[in-house]
């Protein structure tokens, strides 16, 4: 019996590896969630397995082809995203619901992307931070970004990681990217960049961005400018010691908010916080008990105007206070 659900298992991933036309997909979609069918009663009906259909609900929803829009006043938890407004004075805040055997991130990232999705203006401007939230939501995103003919610009250097998010868009809709890493190795090699007409009409694109979504790293080991090789775990540890306590765009502030002098912000390749601050409306989407200090700064220095984070976070930050 082993053996066999073994070999069926086997054969059904052959079947995905295959690819699967968003015809078959949109027919699984339809029959789940507009005519109420079970997912035994679709596999029945297309002579598929139940596992196959799982697979195809779960695939459409990740890659953003299935939108599940849950149109209620009480999507969010209402007391505590108007406790963050006060407290900290934001335009708006989005709370989802605690869930502790999930892990925050690709929640964050959902919600971030039907949050952005829905202030998207026909022809308009997305300006993206660097970061693995920012990627997550990108990914819900796309299908959005191609109805309403959107086109992103980067904030910050650090290709690779933003095409994780961008590259589902294929050649539908602009997307302009700054062609460098986010870290260099001197200052004058970024004010070489910086002179460089493209980059230069990289940054100057995204000051005219009506709304910027950008992530909150914290300073730790387990960030994601470590992981990705930007900053060494020992970089990161002397950061700690003046103060840091997170990073937006490649910059390390305080618990204040404030910026650190450090010798990195001399090698970022980014648009330069003061010049973010010009964009009106600022979204940063983060949560996580490890990212508690370095959103309560990014909140202080006013860096961000909207957050969007998960109950358990926003409960803890509001316990700190303002």
């Amino acid at each position: 019996m082993v053996a066999f659900m073994r070999a069926f298992d086997e054969a059904d991933r052959a079947e995905d590896a295959g690819g699967d036309s968003e015809e078959l997909l949109a027919q699984v979609a339809w029959y789940y969630y507009n005519d109420g069918l079970t997912q035994g009663d679709i596999a029945e009906r297309l002579g598929l397995s139940r596992i196959k259909v799982s697979r195809l609900l779960d695939r459409g929803r990740q890659s953003g082809l299935i939108e599940v829009q849950i149109n209620s006043p009480y999507e969010g938890c209402l007391r505590l995203q108007k406790e963050l407004v006060l407290a900290f004075g934001l335009a708006e805040a989005r709370v989802i619901p605690a869930l502790e055997e999930a892990p925050a991130g690709p929640r964050i990232g959902l919600a971030a992307a039907r949050y952005v999705a829905r202030r998207l203006e026909p022809h308009g401007l997305l300006a993206i931070g660097w970061g693995q939230a920012v990627m997550t939501a990108l990914r819900h995103l796309s299908p959005a970004l191609i109805r309403n003919d959107t086109s992103l610009v980067s904030l910050t250097g650090g290709v690779t990681a933003y095409m994780d998010g961008v590259g589902l868009r294929g050649q539908r809709g602009n997307v302009y990217l700054i062609p460098a890493p986010l870290r260099v190795s001197s200052p004058q090699f970024i004010e070489l960049l910086r002179n460089e007409p493209y980059v230069r009409n990289v940054l100057a694109m995204a000051l005219t961005a009506k709304t910027a979504l950008v992530g909150i790293g914290a300073a730790s080991r387990n960030a994601s400018i470590v992981r990705d090789g930007y900053c060494t775990p020992a970089e990161i540890d002397l950061f700690a010691r003046k103060g840091a306590v997170g990073d937006i765009i490649g910059y390390f502030y305080d618990r204040n908010g404030q910026l650190l002098s450090l010798d990195l912000h001399r090698l970022i390749v980014s648009l330069p916080i003061e010049e973010l601050r010009r964009i009106p409306t600022i979204i940063a989407s983060a949560a996580g008990p490890e990212k508690v200090e370095a959103i309560l700064g990014a909140l202080r220095g006013k860096l961000i105007n909207i957050l969007i984070t998960d109950e358990t976070t926003a409960t803890e930050l509001l316990r700190r206070g303002g």
